[in-house]
């Protein structure tokens, strides 16, 4: 009898295992069914492209003053890891648009997490479904790759939660886009090198993330351009080192002992430009360096003359135009599905020059 008694004690805590783990992998299966999908959308969706998008002076034109929506209105931003200068100054942005609709009377507040890292895609899907389970107002979304925030977008929509991916990586079934053209990062870049070189040599391209949009596209705008307009720029070398600074710095080791006439690297982000600085300064070679991003380290090493040049997108103001659109989306206004953001190449003859000035910034007006 003990060991009937024994037997069917087995038998049921294996049926419960089985249970379990099946209700896992369905859990599972549901997210990486929903990231698939956002991955196939991504490839039909191109906000550099879009046919309704609009510059966000523009919008600010035919949608005029800033509603006052109706309520206590709690934003969410999240961003990809805060370990990267840039993450930190959108998170800044958003938060002084926010207290500018504040000192106008809003009753608008906005919370800014991120990811432990920017590798960390679980991590920040987490973040997101945590902000929908709270019932935030509106999600302000940079996912770090093209499909992992998917399943949190989805889980939006259906709490009737408006998105806006700001920036990148790429949600293809967000409702609104937030963000520069990305191609033009690698054109500006593209052009500036090539301007600097005679048009004629040997360069490589340090690739970010190739999960993300904004990577790809830096890339496919420096490499177009350089085809179009400078068919004796050879692209020698092109890999990804995953937005990191140590591994752009060892690529650009090995490059630089490959390749003894390698002109300029681009590279899709300043954190990666900056570790290729280093490895070009061992060297003790005339190596052009240009980045993209407009953080404050490569401002100061545009200075010093190390880093030559960034393409800056300005997150702070990119963060304040953010809050500004979601809030005219609460506000019940008729946002275009993609707000173009300004960006500049920063080198040593505008480093000095106010960003207000650069782009002609200026604050929204409210109701």
């Amino acid at each position: 009898m003990k060991r009937n008694g024994m037997l069917k004690a087995f038998v049921i805590m294996l049926a419960l295992t089985i249970f379990a783990a099946g209700c896992g992998s369905n859990s599972t299966g549901r997210n990486e069914a929903a990231e698939t999908e956002g991955n196939a959308a991504s490839a039909s969706f191109n906000p550099d492209q879009a046919a309704d998008g609009i510059d966000f002076k523009q919008l600010r034109e035919q949608l005029g003053a800033v509603p006052k929506p109706e309520g206590t209105i709690k934003l969410g931003g999240v961003s990809k890891a805060f370990e990267n200068e840039y993450w930190r100054t959108l998170k800044e942005g958003m938060e002084i648009g926010a207290k500018d609709m504040q000192a106008q009377g809003f009753d608008v507040s906005i919370d800014v997490k991120a990811a432990q890292g920017e590798g960390d895609e679980q991590g920040q899907l987490s973040v997101v479904k945590d902000m929908i389970n709270k019932k935030y107002s509106a999600l302000l979304l940079s996912p770090i790759s093209d499909g992992n925030l998917t399943p949190g977008v989805e889980d939006a929509k259906k709490a009737g939660i408006p998105v806006v991916n700001v920036n990148d990586g790429l949600i293809a079934t967000a409702p609104n886009y937030v963000g520069p053209k990305a191609i033009q990062n690698g054109e500006l870049a593209a052009e500036w090198i090539s301007g600097k070189i005679g048009g004629q040599g040997e360069v490589a391209i340090v690739i970010g993330m190739p999960k993300a949009f904004a990577a790809r596209q830096r890339t496919a705008g420096f490499e177009n351009w350089m085809k179009a307009n400078a068919p004796d720029v050879r692209i020698v070398e092109k890999q990804n080192a995953d937005w990191d600074r140590a591994k752009a710095k060892d690529l650009a080791e090995t490059w630089i002992k490959k390749y003894p006439d390698l002109k300029a690297i681009f590279a899709n982000n300043d954190t990666m430009a900056l570790g290729i600085v280093e490895a070009v300064k061992a060297s003790g070679k005339d190596i052009l360096v240009v980045g993209v991003d407009g953080i404050g380290e490569a401002y100061e090493s545009i200075k010093k003359g190390e880093l030559s040049a960034t393409i800056d997108s300005f997150p702070k103001y990119k963060g304040q135009i953010a809050v500004e659109v979601a809030v005219r989306i609460l506000g019940k206004q008729e946002v275009p599905r993609v707000v173009w953001t300004p960006q500049a190449l920063i080198d040593s003859t505008n480093v000095d020059k106010a960003a207000e000035e650069i782009i002609g910034w200026e604050s929204a007006k409210f109701e």
